[in-house]
Order: structure tokens, then C-alpha cells, then sequence
């Protein structure tokens, strides 16, 4: 068995997961390296959905029973979780959502109607980069469309990384919002937060970063990374689906006016007009995702038992054992960064002039799980001039033989394929 410094007890972390246990396809054990699509769930978060719907289940804040007050106190409860976690000043400050995709359309929304000093319009600016998921490009696409405002980005370079070269001619005195991924989910990109941010509060602009492939692998601080909001979403972090985490600053959330309006998000109601609840509530129209925040409070649980910089170091030590295994393989190019220093656990790559969908398919067929596409960044595809990608990506209970089964698959799709 392949030993590498860093890495965590994969063999008991894996105990935790029961899908791991699976046998596919002509009993082959399943290779899971689909992470940063969505992670697996440990029987700790497992749990606590089930002992939540078991036990608890209720609508949350405005009950006076039993079940609505043990519920709201889970619900808010982990909110404190959430609030810890990312080291946030407020528990006020974080927002539930269903995804990051809703965190960041609740942003550009805010933005479209918000007054000044905030409010995009036709003399404004909206900045984001040519690597973003499309979860952050067609919010702001749509936004610039309705206010008129001017959409502008940073390219990539050949190997995969931010071109900040112009970036005063990019960030100018015009930008209203500067939105950009902390670590690509194609490219494994990490980026250069700081320079970027620097720039922005140079010119008075907000930043918004999408933290989806940050916040499950590394520790996440907002208040280090001196953003205005983070987005990030639960269910790559070892928690459910249907649940995501907007977090902002609270004087720009008692500023800004509310996306959505329903229940829950209101002070007072009359038929002429009505005033709205401080924030979070004010962010939360409606029933809002109740066993989901349980699921993430217990996701977010069980990641701190491990310790966050544990996993970053076993992830790291995984990408370098991954970049140096996938070199051996003939015809194999890596789309974005080749070496890990300033990269996350994901991986994507071309295999000669065999499309993407056929290594997935005949990778399937041995129990190996990755992913094929252009992962909802089809500008990177575009920029590089590929159809689409294999992608691979490695998380807390990943191992090297799995990586060395990814290997030795990929040598039998080459052989397939003649």
C-alpha cells in the first residue's frame, strides 16, 4: 500500500461512509472520485436526519409547542455551527439557502435593487473571471442584462490561472461587484484573493467569493479573506442536499434590501405595505430548509472532529501523488495547473482523441466514478479548445490505491480504444 506524509487514517474515516462499502458493476468495489460534484455522507449526518424527522419535526420560530421550539433550536443551532466554522463576527450574518447558486443570484438581486451606494445600474461595472461556474456567470449575465451595466473578466492563462496582468484596466472606478471562484471545481485552480480584493477596496468595490470547492477542503475565514459575501453549499461538505450558506457582512445586510418575500422574512404586514425582519430572517422567505441545516450542523460536526488542516494536508499530499501518477499515463494531458502547490483536489484532464463521455463510460464499467463534461464551465472548455473533460476529484476519505486504480483504469480505456 502506497504511504504518503499527510494523509489521514483513510481505512477508519471510510467506516463512517456506507455507499464506500457498495460493489458495482460485476462486483467491482466502488472507486467514488465524483467529490467535487457532490461528497458522500457519514452515518453521523445520516443520523441526525433521520433522528431530526424521527423526533422533531416541525415548522420552525413561530410554534409555541414542544417540537417547534426543539426544532427551531436545532435549526438555529446550526447556524452557530455555520457562524464558527467559517469564523464569521455574527451568527446574524449567515444566510441559509438552498445552494450557492441561490447565495449568489440572492446577491446579483440585491444589487439590481438595491439604492446607493450599492445599486448596479447602466454606469456601473460587473467583474468576474472566464473560470467561474455558471452559477456565477449567467446571475450577473442576467443582471447586467436588466440594469445595463457592462460585464467584464479576467482570462486564463496557458496553465490554467487567473491572467491578473490588467487587472487596473479590469477593476476600474466603474465596478460596482467583483465576483470570482476561491478554487475552480475544473481547473483545481486556487486564486490569488488578496491581489484581487486589494484592487477592489481600491476602488470601493464590493467582492462576492464562491466558496463551494474552498469551504469543504480547507479552513474557511471570512473575515481573514475580507470579502463582503461568501457562498458555499452543503452538500460537498459531507452534508445534504438542499442546503447552502450565504454569508455577508451585516451592515451590507441591514442595507440591502430582501430577494425573495413570503413568511417568516416580514415585521408587519398590511395591505399597503410592509416592513421586513433584520437580517437573517430577512433573507428567508418562507419554510426554509430546516432538516438540511440539522444535516450540515452534523456535516460541519463530524469535519471538525477530523480538523480541517488535516484534510487540506491529506488532500494535498493526494493531488501531488495524483499529478505524478496521471504523467505516466500516455497521451494524457491535465487541463490547468500540473503540479499542486496552489491547487485543490480536482483534477481534470483529456486522454488523447478519446471524447471524455467514452473514458467516463469504460471507467464506470471498472467501479470508478468521475465525472465528464465541462462541469458547468464550458467558457474553460472554450478557452482551451476541448470539447470537454475527465475529471477526478479526491476528498477527506479518498486513498493513493484508489488513484492507482484510476491509473490502471485509464490503461484499459487507451487499450479499448486501440
Amino acid at each position: 500500500m502506497t504511504q504518503l506524509p499527510g494523509l489521514l487514517d483513510t481505512e477508519a474515516i471510510r467506516k463512517d461512509f456506507p455507499v464506500l462499502d457498495r460493489v458495482v458493476h460485476d462486483g467491482r468495489k466502488l472507486v467514488y472520485l465524483d467529490n467535487a460534484a457532490t461528497s458522500q455522507k457519514p452515518r453521523q449526518v445520516l443520523d441526525a436526519l433521520s433522528e431530526y424527522y424521527e423526533r422533531y419535526n416541525a415548522n420552525v420560530h413561530r410554534g409555541v409547542h414542544v417540537l417547534a421550539e426543539e426544532a427551531t433550536a436545532l435549526y438555529e443551532g446550526a447556524r452557530d455551527k455555520v457562524a464558527e466554522f467559517i469564523n464569521a463576527p455574527s451568527r446574524d450574518e449567515v444566510i441559509f439557502t438552498k445552494n450557492a447558486s441561490e447565495s449568489l443570484n440572492l446577491v446579483a438581486n440585491m444589487l439590481g435593487w438595491a439604492d446607493e451606494p450599492y445599486r448596479v445600474d447602466a454606469d456601473t461595472e460587473i467583474v468576474i473571471t472566464e473560470m467561474e461556474h455558471h452559477s456565477n456567470i449567467v446571475p450577473w449575465q442576467l443582471l447586467a442584462q436588466r440594469t445595463g451595466a457592462k460585464l467584464k473578466w479576467f482570462g486564463l492563462t496557458d496553465d490554467g490561472r487567473l491572467d491578473l496582468s490588467n487587472i487596473d484596466e479590469i477593476i476600474t472606478e466603474k465596478t460596482k461587484i467583483v465576483s470570482f471562484v476561491l478554487v475552480s471545481n475544473i481547473l483545481g485552480t486556487v486564486n490569488p484573493v488578496e491581489t484581487i480584493i486589494r484592487r477592489a477596496q481600491e476602488v470601493g468595490a464590493l467582492v462576492c467569493i464562491d466558496a463551494s470547492q474552498a469551504a469543504p477542503h480547507m479552513p474557511l475565514d471570512v473575515q481573514a479573506l475580507q470579502a463582503d459575501f461568501v457562498a458555499f453549499t452543503g452538500h460537498k461538505m459531507c452534508g445534504p442536499t438542499g442546503i447552502g450558506v450565504l454569508w455577508g457582512r451585516q451592515e451590507l445586510l441591514e442595507d440591502l434590501p430582501p430577494f425573495l418575500g413570503g413568511g417568516e422574512m416580514i415585521e408587519t404586514v398590511s395591505m399597503h405595505s410592509s416592513t421586513y425582519a433584520p437580517a437573517p430572517h430577512k433573507f428567508e422567505a418562507g419554510t426554509p430548509p430546516i432538516a438540511q441545516a440539522v444535516g450540515l450542523g452534523a456535516a460541519i460536526d463530524y469535519l471538525n472532529s477530523i480538523g480541517m488542516d488535516k484534510i487540506l494536508a491529506h488532500e494535498h499530499a493526494l493531488t501531488e501523488y495524483a499529478v505524478r501518477r496521471l504523467a505516466e499515463v500516455p497521451d494524457l494531458r491535465i487541463i490547468g495547473p500540473t503540479t499542486a502547490e496552489d491547487r485543490g483536489a480536482a483534477i481534470s484532464f483529456t486522454l488523447g482523441d478519446i471524447h471524455p463521455h467514452d473514458v467516463g463510460q469504460v471507467l464506470d464499467e471498472q467501479g470508478i466514478a468521475v465525472r465528464v463534461g465541462h462541469h458547468c464551465a464550458r467558457p474553460v472548455c472554450l478557452r482551451y479548445g476541448i470539447p470537454a473533460t475527465t475529471r477526478a476529484s479526491f476528498y477527506l476519505y479518498s486513498s493513493p490505491a484508489e488513484i492507482d486504480a484510476l491509473v490502471d483504469g485509464l490503461e484499459h480505456v487507451r487499450n479499448f480504444f486501440g
